[in-house]
């Protein structure tokens, strides 16, 4: 396993992850797939010290995470929202957690104290995973989402770090 910062060449297979993702209706709010075009900029979003990084596996792109800013205010500055996405064909292989690991890691190299995962409550392979990482349960937005019809709570997880 090879954790590297994105290049634009990686943006067809990061955006294949993510749609399969936004199919499930488990992992994002998005409701329809991105496109290339959609998201040509999405690595420039990512510079400097919130990372967009890669973990290859076999040669191939297995998952990707990404660190941003929680909210644009000041006081902020030093929360990152992280969102992590693994291919299909890699699940259960310990990509999120090695990519995951990599980030708590160097979060306070990047001047990151907490780090916030917004997971939907139904998610719960990404709640353990967060749960065995050291996160904790920091809030529950009840029935914030609607996705085809169906309401869904998103829970807020947090460390600090």
């Amino acid at each position: 396993m090879k954790i590297r910062d994105a290049v634009e060449s990686d943006l067809p297979a990061i955006i294949k992850i993510y749609n399969a993702a936004v199919a499930t209706r488990i992992a994002t709010a998005q409701l329809e797939p991105v496109t290339l075009e959609q998201r040509r900029d999405w690595l420039k979003e990512h510079s400097g010290d919130r990372p967009f990084w890669v973990l290859e596996m076999d040669g191939q792109i297995a998952g990707w995470l990404t660190l941003k800013a929680f909210l644009p205010r000041c006081a902020y500055r030093g929360a990152a929202e992280v969102s992590v996405y693994v291919d299909e064909r890699f699940r259960r292989r310990g990509v999120a957690r090695t990519l995951m690991t990599e980030a708590i890691a160097r979060a306070p190299s990047l001047r990151i104290s907490a780090m916030v995962g917004l997971i939907f409550a139904h998610n719960e392979p990404s709640l353990k995973l967060f749960e065995q990482l050291g996160f904790e349960r920091w809030g529950l937005l009840p029935r914030i989402a609607q996705l085809d019809d169906v309401e869904r709570d998103l829970t807020i997880m947090g460390r600090r770090v």
